[in-house]
């Protein structure tokens, strides 16, 4: 591809559109009917989000993960706590979530405070995952320098044979983080590049300021 092509590669978005009358009060809420209406559109991986976290110094990375529940105090993922990701929570707990729907024209952005969820909320969603993904937690040293996929396979069929007939336990080092939004935008795409955004700032624990942001 050209410079040219790439210059012109350009979609016209017409397929919905989003008011401040007809959007919810709760950021949350309106992030629940939007995911609703991903599912039934039957938009594939319609719980992926893109994770962005920072180092101290203001370094960021991003990289996509699953979104694994919703709930008042936020959303909620489940990773390696010794990954790139986890170390950088650790240091620096304020992160951001993106989601994209093209077949929808929907975006949503979210930033926030990142924290683990409970050992117990944890342990739960491990032992509900098949049991391949939980021998897979215990055998990968996530965002770790390997020397080929061959340590990874050697490992995996290790612990398959250690855990065959007996429950896989939840490793100290995986878990769930729960991030909890301060601000929330929802994009709708529209014609002539005139899109809706709506943004939703937290005033207080309970209240969410909703306001219009040009495109």
């Amino acid at each position: 591809m050209n410079q040219k092509q790439l210059e012109n590669l350009r979609e016209e978005y017409k397929a919905a559109s989003l008011s401040e009358i007809d959007s919810k009060a709760d950021p949350l809420k309106q992030f629940e009917l939007w995911f609703n209406e991903a599912i039934e559109a039957k938009v594939p991986e319609s719980n992926a989000m893109t994770l962005s976290t920072a180092t101290t110094d203001g370094r960021p990375s991003a990289r996509v993960v699953l979104l694994k529940g919703i709930h008042e105090n936020g959303f909620v993922f489940y990773t390696n706590y010794l990954s790139r990701k986890g170390k950088e929570i650790a240091k620096n707990p304020l992160g951001a979530l993106t989601f994209f729907w093209p077949a929808m024209e929907r975006q949503i952005r979210v930033e926030g405070t990142i924290e683990k969820v409970s050992r117990e909320q944890s342990g739960m969603y491990f032992q509900s995952r098949p049991k391949d993904s939980q021998i897979g937690a215990l055998a990968s040293p996530q965002s770790q320098e390997i020397l080929g996929r061959e340590v990874l396979e050697k490992k995996w069929a290790e612990l398959e044979a250690e855990y065959e007939g007996k429950i896989v336990p939840k490793p100290s080092f995986w878990g769930g983080y729960v991030l909890k939004p301060r601000l929330v935008e929802f994009w709708q795409g529209r014609p002539s590049r005139l899109h809706d955004r709506i943004l939703y700032k937290k005033v207080d624990n309970k209240t969410w300021k909703k306001v219009r942001l040009a495109p």
